[in-house]
């Protein structure tokens, strides 16, 4: 590759997670003002979090994006012999989604465990 090319190709990520930290920044903020004006109006209630939900959703995502990059990394070290490390872009967010998935059927069975106790 040239070196503009690779200059190129080298900001994308960098930019691709200046965006992505932006928008969380401001989603927090979003919801700290939220928070703080629902306190002065008086209205305020606590959600529940719902963390069987929340393991199944972002498992599903992450083991799709993981999938999906682990065979668009596999194919790029198969035909342009690129660097094996660029697997990991793909490895790690296949197997954090396989282990989110994990935990939730684990944990779905030990919640059902608990409300037939109850």
């Amino acid at each position: 590759m040239s070196n503009p090319t690779s200059i190129l190709l080298s900001l994308i990520p960098i930019v691709g997670i200046s965006i992505g930290g932006i928008i969380i920044f401001f989603a927090l903020l979003w919801h700290h003002t939220e928070t703080k004006l629902r306190i002065q109006t008086g209205n305020y209630t606590k959600m529940k979090f719902d963390m069987k939900t929340y393991s199944l959703l972002f498992g599903l995502l992450l083991t799709g994006l993981g999938c999906i990059l682990t065979i668009f990394f596999t194919l790029f070290v198969f035909f342009f012999n690129g660097p094996f490390p660029s697997l990991l872009g793909g490895f790690i967010p296949l197997s954090l989604g396989i282990c989110l998935l994990i935990f939730h059927k684990v944990n779905y069975k030990s919640g059902k465990e608990e409300n037939d106790e109850k």
